[in-house]
């Protein structure tokens, strides 16, 4: 902290050397005439002065440092001129003026209000005019976001790919990155995860209805934490004070998943008032509520990668039965005292349950088999049967103020995120006496069990031993922050300095319980007992259900043996402290704006777990600490080549920690291996480059090509060492890594064709890169690709909207990915995960002017979930979801 309080001292001495000019402010709301509500994402323009601003969501604008003088003040949304009006600028006051703009003609009402084009061109405006590279995603209209989820929506933008649980999307990855690489923050406050061992936030968890817009940051500016290798996820939730007056939102949508004929709904609401005083001041007040709940399944054949050769030593079909439970509510609280004043409270509360039954055949070949050829096989029957609860809950307390020419923001931003497994069963093992003879398979891809009457036969498997475990798991995290900025001229030209500190306190731990029961509270224990007819399984020939209840009811819970090494190697805290301080500084020229600075990042870790020695069974406490600090310096020039085209050109860095799995402080003996993270690990480190050209055609319209490059040290992977001559599984960090790509971007409304074609809107994107990294395993080196990062990835949407009717049909692909690294001598090892493209359409009708009713079809084509061992050949796991239909109705008054 003493060091934190030097830095902010200097930045502040420095500052205050600053000499500014005496000139005027221009400032106001831009409105729309027929109802008084904000008009948010246009950019307003003094020509005379090269100088604009794009328009906030509460459709506040303000330009400082304006010379005396009358000029012609320009309105725009893309390339379309929608006001024009005269202003009258006095040195050293503020001139405040509301722009009131006619939006009740058709043309004008699609530009600035409604539509797929409208929300794109305000995305690609706000992009446009941000210093540093960002893409965007703007709702429709309250809350409806062009997806299901936020995880869906964001894979729309160029270089971002998701990571998909079940078929949902849940984790982003940016430019190929893992999701642990990034970061994700709710109206500035970083979100926790709810994984023990994740640092990755999934964003299907999210109340939709409650998003303004979504932000992807791709090079970091100095006043944004530095934990973002691939990028920053910024969610900006809904204000009242957006809008005039009470507005609301009701949502209703019945799904049908084909693979388990279920049917699911849900229902959102989201609304908020504004309310004015007499003395000037203003309350928005917005909420919103979300319910959902899925019912669905999934099909599974897994080898685990036993592959030996194109010998198969191993084999497990899985059924999965799932239902997910959503509940998400929001509060939001604008206080505006003036136009110059405001204080907020931002809140977000979501829960989500998965209550997931999963039934298994484990088949162990006595002797490796190849295709078409058979052995005798160790079987085992397996029930997974638990329900776990994830929690977030995120609160946001800050406020803004203009001061001449001075803006304080500050927050305090507190949030908790939670996964309770109160009990379950992890594991139910039904074993047959004799090994079962003449098993086969077919089709190495997609392995097909051969098996005769004795696999099938319930009576030959006896119930042996039930796993049951207890988990909870917290992450908590308080911050503070203050940001301090100064307009000023440098040297005649436009120009400010901004400066500010943050302090980060996290705390991560999981109590774990893990119990082994193996008597029972009946003698009959074979699976007849347990079993009412045969699962639904499209995979091939699956054979007999396990009830769970039946399982349940057989457990003497006073008869159970603690687990001790699980138990006590799963229990651990870590605290993580992170104190932070920057000073960037820009300057606008002629036709160049550049913004530099730095970032200085102080990291303290602590860390508690538990050892266990199989030798005498013994546990004892284990205490570690790790401290380490980064400057972090960044560059970003932006040129106009001329008026609708300009150059980017980004120099910055960036820290990630590892990841709490990695850093983990539990650690297993048994005689002379040994298996533990590694709280020493340093975090990785990465300088960015990017450089591209973009090119705005207005209607929604964009053509960019950017290069970029990620230099990153101290990667964590996986390995074995020797240690005073035991032999240790844990993390070490490597060397070197490099990522470099190419991310192309089109889209464009043909709103310049002739009737019914005007209504085609099309947008293509697409990211090439490649990745290098070295790992090392005692006197071994080899490169591989970064782990998670797929080499391409693409988007093609076509859309239309015409009068009332919108529709949109969406393709996204990604290349094949490393998945993991199973031995570091031997690249035949390597899992991947194989290229997708899932195929989804969206319908939207405008029933009445305030009734819209919705159809979406999500994975048409049924794309299946497949990695693979060294050759695509040779299955890791294959799992099919099938389509899912969807149809909805949103009723709305704004």
């Amino acid at each position: 902290m003493l060091k934190l309080n030097k830095l902010s001292c200097a930045i502040a001495l420095a500052t205050a050397t600053v000499f500014s000019h005496a000139d005027g402010t221009f400032e106001g709301r831009a409105l729309d005439a027929s109802n008084k509500n904000p008009i948010n994402g246009i950019v307003i323009s003094i020509e005379d002065l090269n100088r604009e601003v794009l328009v906030n969501n509460k459709g506040a604008f303000r330009l400082p440092q304006l010379k005396a003088g009358t000029y012609e003040l320009v309105v725009t949304l893309g390339d379309q001129v929608i006001h024009k009006e005269q202003v009258t600028i006095t040195d050293d006051q503020v001139t405040r003026s509301d722009i009131v703009i006619n939006t009740s003609n058709d043309t004008m009402e699609e530009i600035v209000v409604i539509g797929q084009a409208a929300q794109m061109q305000r995305a690609l405006d706000r992009q446009r005019h941000s210093d540093n590279m960002i893409s965007a995603i703007n709702a429709d209209a309250i809350g409806q976001l062009p997806d299901l989820n936020a995880a869906e929506a964001l894979q729309r933008i160029a270089g971002i790919s998701i990571e998909r649980d079940q078929g949902e999307g849940r984790f982003v990855r940016i430019r190929g990155i893992s999701p642990d690489l990034n970061a994700v923050t709710v109206n500035g406050t970083q979100l926790p995860a709810p994984e023990a061992g994740r640092r990755a936030v999934a964003l299907d968890v999210i109340p939709a209805g409650l998003i303004s817009s979504m932000v992807v940051t791709k090079a970091l500016t100095p006043d944004m934490d530095a934990n973002a290798i691939g990028g920053s996820i910024e969610i900006e939730s809904l204000s009242a004070l957006d809008r005039e007056g009470a507005f609301y939102s009701v949502s209703s949508a019945a799904s049908y998943n084909s693979n388990t004929s279920e049917t699911s709904p849900s229902i959102s609401t989201s609304g908020g008032n504004t309310f004015d005083f007499d003395n000037g001041h203003r309350l928005g007040l917005a909420t919103a509520i979300s319910y959902d709940n899925r019912k669905f399944g999934s099909d599974n054949i897994e080898t685990g990668a036993k592959w030996d050769g194109d010998k198969l030593e191993e084999l497990e079909q899985r059924d999965y039965t799932l239902e997910r439970e959503r509940i998400g509510a929001a509060l939001n609280l604008d206080y505006e005292f003036d136009l110059n004043n405001s204080i907020f409270l931002r809140t977000l509360y979501s829960e989500f349950s998965d209550d997931e039954q999963r039934l298994a055949n484990v088949v162990e070949f006595s002797d490796a088999i190849a295709e078409g050829e058979t052995s005798d096989a160790e079987v085992k029957r397996e029930l997974k049967d638990r329900k776990e609860t994830q929690t977030i809950l995120s609160t946001t307390l800050g406020g803004e103020h203009f001061i001449d020419d001075w803006i304080i923001e500050y927050a305090v931003g507190y949030s908790k995120a939670e996964e309770n497994e109160p009990g379950g069963i992890s594991g139910a093992v039904f074993e047959a006496d004799d090994d079962i003879t003449d098993l086969s398979f077919s089709d190495s891809r997609q392995p097909n069990l051969n098996a005769g009457s004795d696999f099938l036969d319930a009576s030959n498997f006896a119930l042996t031993e039930i796993e049951y475990e207890k988990a909870l798991t917290e992450d908590t995290q308080t911050s503070y922050k203050l940001d301090i900025t100064k307009d000023l001229y440098f040297n005649d030209n436009p120009a400010m300095v901004k400066f500010g500190a943050k302090s980060i306190e996290r705390t991560k731990k999981q109590e774990q319980d893990v119990t082994i029961f193996e008597d029972f509270n009946t003698n009959n224990l074979t699976l007849d007992n347990f079993s009412s007819g045969n699962a639904d399984y499209a995979l091939g020939n699956f054979g007999p259900n396990i009830e769970a209840d039946r399982v349940r009811q057989a457990i003497d819970f006073s008869a159970g043996e603690l687990d001790a090494e699980e138990s006590a190697t799963g229990d651990f805290e870590i605290s993580e402290d992170v104190q932070s301080a920057y000073l960037m500084g820009r300057v606008d020229f002629e036709s160049t704006r550049v913004v530099a600075g730095f970032r200085y990042e102080d990291t303290q870790q602590s860390f508690s777990g538990f050892q266990f020695d199989a030798s005498d069974d013994s546990i004892s406490a284990t205490n570690s600490k790790n401290d380490y600090n980064h400057l972090l310096p960044s560059l970003h020039i932006k040129h106009e080549l001329a008026d609708n085209t300009q150059a980017r050109f980004a120099y910055t860095s960036a820290v990630v920690r590892p990841t709490f799995e990695q850093l983990s402080p539990g650690t297993k003996v048994d005689g002379d291996e040994i298996e533990r993270g590694n709280t020493l690990l340093k975090a990785m480190e990465s300088e960015n480059l990017d450089i591209g050209i973009e090119h705005f055609t207005g209607n929604a319209g964009v053509l960019s090509a950017f290069y970029f490059q990620k230099d990153i040290k101290h990667f964590p992977y996986e390995t074995e060492i020797m240690d005073s001559g035991n032999e240790v599984t844990t993390y070490a960090n490597g060397e070197t890594a490099t990522l470099a790509g190419l991310e192309l971007a089109y889209s464009q409304k043909f709103s310049m064709l002739p009737s019914p074609f005007n209504g085609i809107l099309i947008g293509v994107n697409a990211a090439v890169s490649e990745s290098k990294a070295n790992i090392s395993l005692a006197d071994t080196t080899r490169e591989i690709s970064l782990p998670n990062q797929s080499d391409v990835t693409g988007n093609f949407i076509v859309g239309y909207e015409k009068d009332k009717l919108m529709l949109r049909l969406a393709a996204n692909y990604k290349s094949k990915y490393l998945l993991e690294v199973n031995d570091i001598e031997s690249k035949e090892e390597d899992v991947y995960q194989a290229s997708q493209t899932q195929l989804d359409f969206s319908t939207a009708y405008n029933a009445m002017d305030n009734l819209k009713v919705t159809f979406e079809i999500s994975n048409i084509t049924d794309e299946p979930y497949y990695t693979y061992q060294g050759d695509e050949a040779l299955n890791a796991q294959y799992e099919e979801y099938g389509p899912t239909y969807r149809i909805g109705l949103t009723f709305n008054n704004f």
